[in-house]
Order: C-alpha cells, then structure tokens, then sequence
C-alpha cells in the first residue's frame, strides 16, 4: 500500500461533497496517497488527472442518479488514454444497476453505509485482483 495513489473525485452536477471528502481521509488514514480533483468534474477530467496524477484507482461518489452514464463513460476515457486504472464507485446505486456498472469496467460497487474497512477492502482489491485475503 505504501507509495499507491488514490484519485477521488465528483463527476457531474453532484455538489454534495461530505462523503467523499470522508472517504478521501478514511483511505489517507489508511495509507495512500488521495488525490481529490473537487466539484463538478467531467469523465475526460478525472481520466486526464488520474493518467496525469500516475494513479493506481479512481474512486468515484455519485449522489445525483447520473452513474450509469458518467462512471462508464470515465472507464471510456482512461481506457481511451491507455492506462488500466480500476474505478471504483461509491453512492447511491440501485442493486438493479450493479451487474450493468461491473459490465462496463466499474471494478467495486460500494452502496450507502459501507464502513471504512470495506472502502478500504474495495480500494486494495481493485488495485490487487488477484490478491486474496486469506
């Protein structure tokens, strides 16, 4: 975990930034590097940042309903950019748009009242798929 980057950012209209501001501390407090991009960020933003910025995730907050259009479409454009940077994306998501979101590329769903330990379980295992708990 030492030394791995973290960008989290708000994609969107979405102006509530309470969580993710908390998220951003739960993962410095745990050991990485956060990069918080602000407010009202475009897909092409977060990915031109988070290839920029060298990241190993994007952790995205989505409150305002627009995930199925705006986390697929940062996906788009990292992958446009060449990199392979997980996205993982916490808020409001319906269980009916999980299977949807893992489809087009979002590597962790996270859903109200997730505690620190799985944002943190979310996080590490993007960045180590093959990695085990055990």
């Amino acid at each position: 975990m030492a030394g791995e980057r973290v960008l989290v950012a708000k994609v969107g209209l979405d102006g509530h930034d309470r969580g993710v501001k908390v998220v951003a501390r739960i993962l410095r407090d745990a050991g990485y590097e956060v990069i918080y991009t602000g407010l009202f960020q475009t897909p092409d933003t977060v990915a031109a940042a988070a290839v920029d910025e060298d990241v190993d995730a994007i952790g995205l907050s989505m409150l305002s309903g627009a995930h199925m259009t705006l986390a697929p479409l940062v996906v788009e454009k990292v992958r446009e950019r060449g990199a392979d940077i997980p996205v993982v994306v916490g808020g409001i998501v319906p269980n009916r748009d999980v299977h949807e979101l893992e489809s087009a590329g979002v590597a962790k769903i996270l859903t109200p009242g997730a505690t620190a330990d799985e944002v943190v379980e979310a996080i590490r295992s993007a960045i180590h798929p093959d990695d085990s708990e055990d």
